[in-house]
């Protein structure tokens, strides 16, 4: 069957959109991947001990990597994450006398956002990668190693420690994702149900800009949740993407925080860093600012000031183990509704 996006293509758009990296020839670099290894596998211990989720499946591998590095892996992970859309595209394609040019245009659009993106990672714990390949390329912590050390060097920060935060971040999602039996599943439905019932016709496309148009003319962003995916989905899809906002609301504010407690005694400058970053993310202006709502990555940002306040609240009414309720099965996970409105997720868990 046709595949309805170039994928070589946009490997070699996201490489050449990545730009040059001078920290990748710093003769700090060969630091990263020993300090990694070293300091991951103290992280996993730390958050293990601070939340209670250990990994059913052994330890964290650390792997540090360039931009290409990282593209190369992602180009697997949007492959699977947009198989429920592309295998219906795909023949569509087939009976269309321009499927070269559509999968070209489609390549060069991802090839544009995965390079972007590229730029700005800093960690990644992927559990997007497809079905069939290699156990060796799979459940891996990455960290991208030319856009640690231009922070470090930027911001005077001290590398051990700041190194250590980084993976302390990225173990939470794997403790979240590989300790809780049911979360990688359920996660990955939902993004399935999400993308599986879009009807690839361009019609639902223009009916998307035709409501933008809407809301900017009642003062609103029509960018502001999910992106450009939010403007194609029918009220179905709705539904469903505000699980998925909810649930990654509560991994990325529960990921801060963790972040932040477990390497309390170990990282002095944790405030600063955090303080930095959060900066770093506001300060986007312009073109760029545009791409992080195109792709939803301003829905992204949210969810971490989101799921932080729900977790300051929820503890705050009853400790880390009313909020391990949340662990406890995929009807306990909180809605988008209930993460802006903790109370209302409280009385529901305590059946009151």
């Amino acid at each position: 069957m046709t595949e309805a996006v170039s994928w070589d293509l946009a490997e070699r758009v996201a490489v050449r959109v990545a730009g040059r990296e001078p920290f990748a020839e710093s003769y700090h670099y060969s630091s990263l991947q020993p300090d990694f290894e070293e300091l991951t596998v103290e992280a996993e211990e730390l958050v293990a001990r601070a939340t209670g989720l250990r990994s059913l499946a052994g330890p964290a591998r650390a792997r540090v990597t360039d931009r290409p590095g990282w593209v190369r892996a992602n180009v697997a992970s949007f492959q699977r994450l947009l198989r429920p859309v592309t295998e219906r595209l795909g023949p569509r394609l087939l009976a269309s006398p321009i499927a070269p040019v559509s999968r070209a245009a489609a390549g060069v659009q991802v090839g544009t956002v995965l390079g972007w993106m590229s730029t700005r990672v800093l960690g990644q714990y992927d559990l997007l990668l497809a079905e069939d390949e290699r156990i060796e390329e799979q459940d891996i912590v990455y960290y991208v190693g030319p856009n640690v050390l231009s922070l470090e060097k930027r911001f005077s920060f001290p590398p051990r420690q700041f190194r250590l935060w980084l993976a302390l971040h990225e173990v939470t999602h794997r403790a979240q994702f590989t300790g809780i039996p049911w979360m990688r599943a359920h996660f990955l439905s939902l993004v399935d149900q999400t993308l599986g019932a879009m009807d690839p016709d361009p019609r639902r496309f223009l009916e998307g800009l035709r409501r933008a148009a809407d809301q900017v003319r009642t003062g609103r962003n029509p960018l502001s949740d999910g992106g450009l995916l939010g403007l194609v989905m029918g009220t179905e899809q709705h539904a469903v993407l505000g699980k998925v906002q909810g649930l990654m609301s509560l991994l990325e504010g529960h990921g801060d925080v963790t972040m932040d407690r477990a390497g309390a005694a170990r990282i002095p400058s944790a405030d600063r860093f955090s303080r930095v970053l959060r900066d770093r993310r506001r300060q986007v202006r312009g073109p760029a600012r545009l791409l992080q709502q195109l792709i939803g990555l301003e829905a992204k940002m949210r969810q971490y000031e989101d799921g932080e306040r729900f977790v300051a609240a929820v503890e705050s009414a009853g400790g880390p183990e009313l909020l391990g309720l949340a662990w406890r099965a995929p009807e306990a996970l909180p809605s988008l509704d209930e993460i802006r409105d903790p109370p209302s997720w409280v009385h529901r868990v305590r059946g009151r």
